[in-house]
């Protein structure tokens, strides 16, 4: 009985350490990705896609992210331990081995595309793209002088493919839409570089905040007004109902707090703007949403 107790608690304690490792306790990180590759499917099927394809690109979000983590930590084991941040990842820290944490990624990708293959050709053919862009991101950060552009193409991988899912092909919308997403992702990515930048400089680390530099609240600003701008311009022929653009007029205003969170550049107004994002995602993909269901 007593060794029965100790290996529960064991798997207790195992279990504890996966599910800090793929961030579970945070979810902000998967839910910016999982509006806008909601919102391309909304548009690609001009309406609610349909329960399997909605399971499909949750679940394969959700999944993927948690995969991206495991790589991400072990390639960042190394510089982690010299910022505030992450010192005590559980790669980082040693309570999880490089070997287990590329197991789980391993794992959880496997998962991922096994939903995928319930799609189609075109879209399981994407999604060998998406899984190397992931899998470079992370060493992108020591010779790119913008790696969250890097990881924009990462993280916008899911929409090209959600209309490839529906359509089977990616029209022109598609690829504008992942080029506006594309903004919104340097646009938070870089507030989070911010929180981390004076320990990037010091441990040689390139990210968007130390490239900028005193432009950064600038830039950020404005690849907010050029996100939610290509993605009016792209769905202004879908004619959608009004709640789309009160929506956008939304997101804009919260993009207006974000500006008052961090513009003097502390580390915490920073984080607080990187976490808040994802409602501001959510408010466009429901604009797009309702806007479907209301025309």
């Amino acid at each position: 009985m007593a060794q029965r107790e100790v290996k529960a608690a064991w798997w207790q304690r195992k279990l504890a350490l996966y599910l800090d490792l793929i961030r579970w306790n945070r979810p902000a990180g998967w839910l910016l990705l999982l509006w806008p590759t909601l919102g391309a499917l909304w548009v690609a099927a001009g309406g609610f896609p349909g329960w399997h394809l909605l399971a499909v690109f949750v679940l394969g979000t959700i999944l993927m992210r948690s995969a991206g983590c495991c790589i991400n930590d072990v390639a960042d084991r190394d510089f982690d331990r010299h910022v505030k941040r992450t010192a005590q990842r559980p790669v980082t820290s040693g309570a999880v081995s490089n070997r287990e944490a590329l197991a789980v990624g391993a794992v959880l990708a496997l998962l991922a595309f096994a939903l995928v293959l319930t799609t189609n050709a075109i879209t399981i053919g994407m999604s060998f793209a998406a899984l190397a862009i992931t899998l470079a991101y992370p060493y992108a950060k020591r010779f790119v002088a913008m790696p969250q552009a890097v990881l924009g193409l990462a993280f916008g991988m899911g929409m090209p493919m959600a209309f490839a899912a529906v359509l089977g092909e990616v029209p022109a919308q598609g690829w504008v839409l992942m080029l506006g997403n594309l903004f919104w992702v340097l646009a938070y990515d870089t507030e989070y570089a911010m929180v981390d930048r004076d320990d990037d400089l010091k441990i040689g680390m390139k990210t968007s905040a130390i490239t900028l530099g005193r432009w950064d609240v600038p830039v950020v600003m404005l690849c907010y007004l050029l996100f939610i701008s290509f993605w009016t311009l792209a769905l202004i022929p879908f004619a959608l109902a009004a709640f789309f653009y009160i929506a956008n007029g939304l997101a804009l205003a919260q993009a207006a707090w974000h500006y008052g969170l961090i513009r003097s550049r502390s580390r915490e107004g920073c984080f607080k703007a990187f976490r808040l994002n994802h409602w501001l995602g959510f408010t466009v993909f429901a604009g797009i949403a309702l806007g479907f269901a209301l025309k």
